[in-house]
């Protein structure tokens, strides 16, 4: 057995102080968790009114934990950083709603294509499918990076840089108008995408969604 010791800096609040347990100042946990699930059932309430509630419900737990979940983990644990609701459950940028979007985007795809080929070659032709490629390649290497450091926020800031680069393919690379050996190509990197995104965000903790 081999113990070591990880370090994490301080939660300060708004006066740039750090929290004082003893004399109650801190955020509960449990009402952070009511207040990120409440803001999240306001969003796809608006976003999405013809959802069942029962299907609004299970949106709002997934969105809201995860969004506390990755506030957290996404920030360099040797780093202090200050508490603030409207950062924490920010629902873009660099946030757990924005990756779990980007998750149910390429999911969205796949609703319309009935012609995937699993086996289908990747073929780069495109230097918005050369970025995302590259950068699906190095998922290995930087959940290593994350091992040997105990630095979660690398995988945070990995899985960020990859929703940002699919979104910029999905606009330069049309998957459902191209056709032959070009769509199949796509479809290939949309799902090694989701696939990426989807075992990322599980190992944070964060569940993925199909609709959001």
């Amino acid at each position: 057995m081999k113990l070591e010791h990880v370090g994490f800096g301080v939660m300060m609040g708004d006066d740039g102080k750090p929290f004082k347990t003893r004399s109650g100042g801190t955020v509960k946990l449990i009402e952070l968790l009511t207040e990120a699930q409440e803001r999240a059932y306001a969003l796809v309430s608006e976003k999405n009114p013809d959802l069942s509630e029962e299907q609004k419900q299970q949106i709002a737990e997934a969105v809201g934990i995860g969004a506390v979940k990755y506030a957290d983990l996404s920030k360099n644990r040797m780093s202090d950083y200050i508490f603030n609701w409207d950062t924490m459950l920010a629902f873009e940028g660099n946030t757990a709603p924005y990756l779990q979007y980007a998750y149910t985007r390429v999911q969205s795809v796949f609703r319309k294509a009935d012609d995937y080929d699993a086996r289908a070659p990747v073929i780069i032709t495109e230097a918005a499918e050369k970025q995302l490629a590259v950068a699906l390649a190095q998922f290995e290497d930087t959940l290593n990076a994350v091992a040997e450091g105990c630095y979660p926020h690398y995988l945070s800031q990995y899985l960020y840089h990859i929703a940002t680069l699919f979104s910029r393919f999905y606009e330069a690379c049309p998957i459902l108008k191209s056709e032959g050996s070009v769509r199949a190509s796509r479809l290939q990197l949309a799902a090694l995408t989701a696939k990426t995104l989807k075992t990322g965000l599980d190992l944070l903790g964060i569940k993925v969604l199909e609709t959001m």
